[in-house]
């Protein structure tokens, strides 16, 4: 039984850790096509 509980803390850790990991890349992608649709904009 302790065992099993460690092996869920760790997985729900890990699990954490990858949605702020995809979190941030969403954030890096959302802040790229904003820059391109300024420098669009401005070659208008």
């Amino acid at each position: 039984m302790r065992v099993l509980s460690i092996m869920l803390a760790l997985l729900a850790l890990t699990a954490c850790e990858t949605a702020k990991g995809a979190g941030r890349d969403l954030q890096k992608a959302g802040g790229a096509i904003g820059h391109t649709a300024r420098d669009a904009q401005k070659s208008l």
